[in-house]
Order: structure tokens, then C-alpha cells, then sequence
């Protein structure tokens, strides 16, 4: 199966069968640890929302590619991050996962050692001076911290990162006529699935699936019900470009607004959005390697993957809702939310279901059929992030594929 112009040149799809990653990548734990560090340490990760950090000394912890990290805003309002380890002997700096820092100060539980929020070395306990020691070498580990749309992100490479913007300004042009930056999170929804964190993507970027493991997502959005994700996939499109019912142009189905029970809006359209935004009714916006976000005409769903380890992940959506749509006395986001979820749950045990036969499997690896073209793309953006030296024939752009699915 050559690599070779994988892509059909007249409609999204392969124009060839092509191999999966290896299957053992799905469960080997010493390529677990060569994806943290190659794709989680050295790429733009999301952690939460800034309306979580809004006063001076605020901060979080959080595990990144197998490393504490915390999160501060510090005195100039600005998040900063820092390796949560102490530059004395590397002990612990912050037990609690998240709380404030009073006086402007993060102490180390062990010898005293205090730095700034910005984390400059101040006091170093009952240490005594020594020659040999100056205190502006022993800053905190700085990790990088960018914002878009009130999504926070880290960068364990810290100056050495690319900018948030650039890494993944054309991900986010989507979503460029949301007002992210002023919504509020109104619902969060966690689950622990046993299966590797790229299984949960490769699901995400197909829907062959569709039609046996989501019916009333298929009820909803027509076009799945037929594998498909958006009307290019079909290679006959042109024969119905003049079509607009939703089976052919990805839409959703006649009546419905967003993606909800009954399909209806629980608020007034986000001003800003354009004809084809509200008519098409769920636009995308993909970061990897952590998180996907949705714009709906009336509220955004954020989707957040973190590996736990070789075999483990966790989910954490957030659906982000207007402030007046949230003040309005009988709203209740998780009704709103109630859809999507059941949506996360059935992607979930598929996923399961999945990881179980990739250990019992009899070759080393499988193939991707024509519709999955975007399970090829994801798994040469991860074969490209690790070196894979096998995939130097082979050219594709994913967000120039993605910007058409809704």
C-alpha cells in the first residue's frame, strides 16, 4: 500500500487503501512515553478556561505529558507558568491543585524556598549564603502560556515554542465569528475511557461509524446517517451540488437549530455569525493534540483529551453559554448539555471496544478505507511529529480539509 498522493484529487477521500499506524502504538508503553515527549511536551496543550484564574495569585496544577505544571496570574494580571518543582533540591512546590497564593508569594513545603509569582527566587529559607551561589540563576522552570478566545494553553517548551497563533491560527479561522472570549462556562462533563488517546481522535475524524453507534446524532445531522461527514466526501457531489437537503449538504436536519434534544436554540444566534454559519448549525475548530472546540448557533462545546497513560485517557467538555443566556432564571444547561454528552458516551464505548481488539489483533497493523482520509491525516500528523521517516513521500494539510467540515 504506497504512500504516495494519498488524497483523491476530486472529492475528500483516499485515493488508495493505506496502513494504519502499527497497532502495538495503541498499548506499547515505551512509545507511550516517545508520544509525551515528542507530541505532548513539545506542542501547544489545553488546560482550562481563564474565567478560572480571574484575581492576582490564583493558580492551578496540571499534569502535562507526565509533568506538574502550575498556572498562576501574577501581579501584573498576566498568566505565567512554571514547572511545579523547586529549583533547590526539585521538591513539590504546590500540593493543592489549585487555590491562591497570598502576599504574592509560592513557598516550597520543604526548605522555605520562595519565589515570586513571576517565579524569581526571594528567600531561601534557613539557607545560609555561599559562595558560588547567586539567586537569578534559580528561577522556576518557565513554561509558555498563550490564550485564544479564553482558552488557555501551555507549552512545555517554553521560549523555544512557536507562537499559540501561529502553530494554530489556521485551526482556529473557523471560529473566528464566535465571541469566545466572552462566554461563560455553564456545564462540564468528565469521563475516564480505557483506550489510548489517539483512538478517541481517529473516531473523531471519521463517521463510518455513524449509523450503527449514533442514530439519533444521525437523526440530527442527516449526512452521517450515509458515513459521511460533509458533501465532499461524496464522490458523485457534483452530480448534487444543487441539493441543500440535509442528507447531501451536511446540515442539520429541517427544523433544527443546534445541536440539543429537540434541536432548538435556547437563546438568540450569536450576532456575527453568517447565513451559512446558522444554517449549517455546528462549526469546528481543532488544536491537537488536546482539544476540539464546536460552535453552535446559540452555545460552544469545548472537548478536552488527556492521556493517562498507554491504555487510559480522560474527557472533559465545558459548554460555554452567554452570560445573559446563563442569568435567565429557568435555563438549564444541562438539558442543553444532555445530547452532546450522550453523543461523548457512545463515542466512548466504541473506543473501548476498539482498544480491546487492537490486543488481540493477528497483524501488525490495519488499513483506512476511501472515507477515512482524515484518520490518514491525523496518523501522518503524528508520524511527522515523531520522525517517522516513512512517511517523507507523502503531503496532505489538514486544516485545509478540515475548514470544510461544518
Amino acid at each position: 500500500m504506497s504512500l504516495n498522493s494519498p488524497f483523491a484529487a476530486d472529492f475528500n477521500g483516499l485515493a488508495s487503501a493505506q496502513p494504519t499506524l502499527p497497532l502495538s502504538w495503541y498499548y506499547d508503553h515505551g512509545q507511550y512515553a516517545r508520544e509525551m515527549d515528542l507530541i505532548w511536551a513539545r506542542n501547544w496543550v489545553y488546560l482550562c478556561r481563564a474565567e478560572e484564574l480571574s484575581r492576582e495569585g490564583d493558580y492551578r496544577v496540571f499534569t502535562v505529558a507526565g509533568r506538574e505544571i502550575i498556572v498562576v496570574r501574577d501581579q501584573e494580571s498576566e498568566l505565567v507558568g512554571h514547572f511545579n518543582s523547586c529549583r533547590h533540591r526539585g521538591s513539590t512546590l504546590c500540593l493543592d491543585h489549585q487555590g491562591r497564593f497570598e502576599g504574592g508569594r509560592i513557598t516550597c513545603p520543604y526548605h522555605s524556598w520562595s519565589y515570586d509569582l513571576r517565579g524569581r527566587l526571594i528567600a531561601t529559607g534557613r539557607a545560609r549564603p555561599v559562595e558560588g551561589f547567586a539567586r537569578e540563576e534559580f528561577t522556576l522552570g518557565r513554561v509558555a502560556i498563550a490564550q485564544w478566545g479564553g482558552f488557555v494553553f501551555a507549552n512545555l517548551a517554553g521560549t523555544e515554542a512557536k507562537p499559540l497563533t501561529e502553530a494554530l491560527g489556521e485551526e482556529f479561522a473557523p471560529l473566528a465569528n464566535w465571541p469566545l472570549e466572552h462566554l461563560q462556562v455553564g456545564h462540564r462533563f468528565s469521563t475516564v475511557l480505557k483506550c489510548n488517546w489517539k483512538l478517541f481522535w481517529e473516531n473523531f475524524n471519521e463517521c463510518l461509524h455513524c449509523p450503527k453507534v449514533h442514530p439519533d446524532l444521525c437523526r440530527l445531522v442527516p449526512i452521517y446517517s450515509r458515513g459521511l461527514m460533509v458533501r465532499k466526501d461524496d464522490p458523485s457531489w457534483r452530480d448534487h451540488a444543487g441539493d441543500d437537503s440535509p442528507r447531501r449538504s451536511g446540515r442539520l436536519r429541517d427544523g433544527a437549530q443546534t445541536w440539543s434534544e429537540d434541536g432548538l436554540a435556547v437563546g438568540p444566534p450569536f450576532p456575527g455569525l453568517t447565513g451559512e454559519e446558522l444554517d449549517i448549525g455546528h462549526t469546528y475548530a481543532v488544536a491537537l493534540p488536546s482539544l476540539f472546540v464546536v460552535g453552535h448557533v446559540d452555545y460552544v462545546r469545548s472537548v478536552q483529551i488527556t492521556p493517562v497513560d498507554s491504555e487510559t485517557m480522560e474527557i472533559n467538555a465545558e459548554w460555554l453559554f452567554s452570560p445573559e443566556v446563563l442569568a435567565a432564571e429557568e435555563f438549564d444547561p444541562a438539558a442543553v448539555a444532555s445530547f452532546a454528552e450522550q453523543v461523548m458516551r457512545e463515542d466512548g464505548e466504541i473506543c473501548e471496544v476498539n482498544q480491546r481488539g487492537i490486543r488481540s489483533a493477528s497483524a501488525p497493523h490495519g488499513v483506512l478505507m476511501q472515507e477515512e482520509y482524515e484518520v490518514f491525516a491525523f496518523q501522518e500528523w503524528v508520524r511527522q511529529a515523531l520522525g517517522d521517516p516513512l512517511l517523507a513521500a507523502s503531503r496532505g494539510s489538514r486544516a485545509g480539509r478540515r475548514k470544510e467540515r461544518g
